[in-house]
This record gives C-alpha cells, structure tokens and sequence, in this order.
C-alpha cells in the first residue's frame, strides 16, 4: 500500500529576513541565492545523510545529484520563470515492513519518471529513518524541456495516484481500496475499517446517551446541551455541534443509512418507557491496563507522570478506586484512537522517572546523542565492508551492522515518543482545563436553576 502527497515549495518574506540575520551567513554572501533558499533546502533535507543512509538512496532524473539546485536555477534563469514557486515536493509512502528500501527507491524512480521524467528535473530521496519507508521528489516547477510550468491540479493528482497503485500491483504490494459511494473522507472511513473511534462515532454515542435519558424530542435536545453541545434547531436539518468544536454535523448526515435522522430519533424515543438515569456506555471498547505493585507506597506523582495517569484515568484506560457513573467527555474519548501511543509515552516516563521539562531534555538529549553516534559507527562498517575482501570478516560486520541497526530503531522510536510528549502534555493540560471550564459553568447553572425553582 503506498499513500501520495504534493504540495508546493515557496519562498517568504520572514525565512529571507531570518536568513539574512544569521550571523554565520552575513559576511561574504551572494544576494542572488536568497529567492533559491527554499529550493536548497527542500533539497537538503530530502537527501540528509541520516534518512537515506549517507545518500545510498538519492537518484535524479535530468539532473546530477551534486549539482541538482544550481541546475533547477539555470532552468528558470533561462526561462525568465524565477518568480513564483520555486518546486513541487511530493511523497510516496509504503506501508511498515511491506517493502525493501531498494525496491522502495526502484519504485520511486520508476513513478517519478513516468509522471515527470520527460520535462522536469527531479530529486528522488528514499527515506528509511522510519518503518514505514517512503520516497521524497523534489521537482523543479519549471520545464527544462519548454519552459512551461507544471500544474499541481486534480488531474495530475489522480494521475500520480493511478501510477502509484499501479507500481504496487506489478511489485506485489497491497493498494489502498475505498467502496465506491462511500460518503466518508477517507481518513474517516479507514478509521472505521480500523474499529477507532472517530468524530462521527462520538457523536453518535452521545446521542444514543441523549436518547436512552429521554421522553420527548425537547428533553433529547436539552440533554445534548447540557452534555456541552451546541444545537441548530431553527434550520431545515437539525445539526450540532460537539463541545469546543467549531464544525456543526446535521443528524441526518452522521450515518449514511439515515439512522440518525430526526424522524429515527423520535421513535427511539417514543419506545422508552421509562428514562434511565443510569450512564450508557460508549460503543467503543475501552482496554484497560493494571499496573502492578502497591501504589499506596509510591511516591505522589508529579509534573508529566502526574498529568499522564490523570487524563488516563479520566479516559478510562486505568481503572478507578471506586465505580464511577461519570461518562467519559468527549475531547477525551475522542484521543482513545491514539490510546496505544500515549501508554507508551506513559510506559517512557515511568521507566525514565520524567517528571519536569528539564528531565525530559536531558532525556532527550542523551538519547539523540547516542542515536548519532551509534549511526555515526555503523556508517564506518558499511565503510570497512566495502574495503574488505574477507568474506569471513565482512559476515562478522554485517552482524555489528544488525546489533546496532536493531539499537538505532529502538532509539528512534525513543526519540520520537520524547517528541510526542512534548507535543501531547500541553493538548492535554488544554482539554483539561477546557473541561473544568466547562464542567464549572454546567454547575453554575444547575445552582441557578435550582435557586430560581426555590
């Protein structure tokens, strides 16, 4: 399976003011680089030495690698197209462990020449920093052959699409298979095939709670309210919104069998007898996770482990000390799609005892220094196996090569679980405070009301 992407690489105003400020560029430079900044870098970075294994994995089409910027310049030079877009930086990603990084770059070049090789240059970088390999393109906007540029439109998005899938039929990979008909975004729909829970699926859940504590239509829409939602009732289609949201969802819309029209509900709603005021479970299953040992004797958590067993505990993803009938809210059930990542990160910070911000660099920092210097060693081997000529010897060195391989994945996955903490804690301390503000305002309101029926 390989996913497709292109978006267009531009200069702007503040990276040439930056660069122009760098101390370290700022004596001997030539003004006539600035518009090609963007163009250089894009290409650094898509043949960094680190992701594509000292460069083993960079070809170029109508172009050499070592001079593939100052040729993409000439071309627009020539032409008098130097405004504008500078390139087109396109992807191709494969799915973990479906392909090899060779055959991973034969496709790449094979695509990049069938959808650009006859009047582009064009850089192409396979990436194998990640499980999941994937092929960068660095195409010039501009024609070497006519001087035309290229046009990033639908059309030739369905072409690349086309190409991609039919390279993974002839190399025997799998390729992405969507129903036709389908409604659904495609990232919502895959997420479905998944079983994750995704913004439709919430909304859903929470309407059958709203259903399940009602009598009438009016006592469903009130229900939803007070869950944190806001309603359009005074439009053709009913349609809400889910707490600090901003995108509205008509009811009708939400299935595709209409299960969840206006007309649906009311007779959902007439079938109740009788309201049950107890708490309906969301469909999704929660898994739960027991940590072993007496916690009774630990430590008060705080800072990042304190914050992480708090927004799990009110995930439900750790069992409480007691029952609680309190749902779940839904800025939190909706993170339960990315449930596996956070226990990892949760996992890390225990097993690293990382409580402050300052732990967590040092942390950090250690395992990117380690991570360089064990890629650093496995790149003299690869040297050393080219030099030798015993066979003896390079099989003893393909072993080191795999020893550290094995300790270079580790670490990067480290890496990015530190990257993943920093991001996530500050979503996190965001929606928790979002729902104290809104948990303390249903309060405020529920006093009022009831000092008004007093």
């Amino acid at each position: 399976m390989a996913t497709t992407a292109i978006w267009d690489v531009k200069d702007n105003l503040k990276r040439v003011l930056d660069y122009c400020a760098n101390p370290n560029k700022t004596t001997n430079i030539d003004f006539s680089e600035y518009a090609y900044q963007g163009l250089n870098n894009v290409l650094e970075y898509t043949a960094q030495d680190i992701k594509t294994e000292k460069q083993m994995y960079v070809s170029c089409l109508n172009c050499e690698p070592e001079t593939s910027c100052s040729e993409m310049i000439s071309t627009k030079i020539r032409f008098q197209k130097e405004d504008g877009i500078l390139a087109f930086h396109a992807y191709q990603s494969f799915a973990p462990n479906e392909v090899s990084a060779e055959t991973a770059h034969q496709i790449g070049i094979e695509f990049a020449q069938a959808m650009w090789g006859d009047r582009f240059e064009v850089q192409i970088s396979t990436h194998i920093d990640k499980e999941h390999f994937h092929n960068h393109f660095v195409i010039n906007s501009v024609s070497f052959v006519d001087g035309k540029r290229y046009k990033d439109n639908k059309a030739n998005y369905r072409l690349m699409r086309k190409l991609s899938d039919e390279l993974c039929k002839k190399y025997d990979l799998s390729i992405i298979k969507k129903p036709r008909g389908s409604s659904l975004h495609y990232a919502e729909w895959q997420a479905n095939q998944k079983h994750k829970p995704t913004e439709r699926s919430l909304i859903c859940d929470d309407i059958d709670f709203a259903i399940s504590q009602s009598m009438t239509y009016t006592q469903f829409l009130n229900k939803l309210k007070e869950m944190g939602y806001k309603v359009k009732t005074n439009v053709k289609y009913t349609a809400v919104c889910p707490p600090n949201k901003s995108n509205y969802f008509r009811l009708y819309k939400l299935k595709s069998d209409g299960s969840y029209d206006e007309e649906h509900i009311k007779e959902r709603i007439l079938e109740n007898k009788t309201v049950r005021y107890e708490s309906l479970q969301p469909t999704i299953t929660i898994q739960k996770f027991v940590f072993k040992g007496d916690l009774s004797k630990q430590r008060k958590l705080t800072g990042f482990r304190a914050l992480y067993f708090k927004y799990m505990y009110m995930m439900g993803i750790l069992p409480q000390n007691r029952a609680s009938n309190k749902r779940v809210h839904f800025l939190l059930r909706e993170d339960l799609r990315y449930m596996n990542q956070i226990t990892k990160e949760t996992t890390l910070l225990c097993k690293q005892k990382i409580d402050t911000i300052e732990q967590l660099d040092y942390k950090e920092n250690m395992a990117k220094y380690q991570l360089d210097s064990y890629i650093k060693e496995r790149r003299c081997i690869y040297n050393k196996i080219k030099r030798c000529r015993s066979t003896e010897t390079k099989e003893l060195l393909k072993k080191d090569i795999a020893s550290l391989s094995a300790d270079i994945k580790r670490l990067r996955k480290e890496v990015v679980l530190y990257e993943g903490i920093r991001k996530r804690s500050v979503t996190m301390k965001n929606k928790l405070h979002q729902i104290y503000e809104l948990e303390h305002q249903q309060e405020q309101k529920q006093a009022l009301k009831k000092s008004k029926q007093i």
